[in-house]
């Protein structure tokens, strides 16, 4: 029971920190832009999943290689450019666009 008592206490300290973390505009910002990148790789695969086309296919379309393909569709790659995006999306075909939100300081900070 002790060790169940310290864990939940680490729990609950654990969740305080960030809590409190998360009530900071600075911190709150840098989140959600990491978070942002960190789902797009994951976007991208879907969409082309969708479309019904291989990396190699998406590859062939992008005039790139499949290695390169790959690249762009793995966690973590952060070297997007808008162009390179933007022919990403052209090759997937009709029915799928780029998207671009801009969130102003009046959305941005916390309630």
């Amino acid at each position: 029971m002790a060790k169940k008592s310290i864990a939940e206490e680490g729990e609950r300290r654990y969740q305080q920190w960030r809590d409190n973390l998360r009530t900071n505009p600075e911190y709150q910002a840098v989140y959600e832009e990491e978070a942002a990148k960190g789902e797009l790789w994951l976007q991208l695969v879907e969409a082309r999943q969708t479309a019904g086309l291989t990396q190699a296919q998406m590859a062939e379309r992008l005039g790139v290689s499949q290695a390169q393909v790959a690249r762009i569709e793995k966690r973590g790659y952060d070297s997007y450019t808008l162009n390179s995006l933007r022919r990403y999306v052209a090759a997937l075909g009709e029915g799928f666009a780029l998207e671009i939100r801009v969130k102003t300081p009046k959305e941005a900070t916390p309630s």
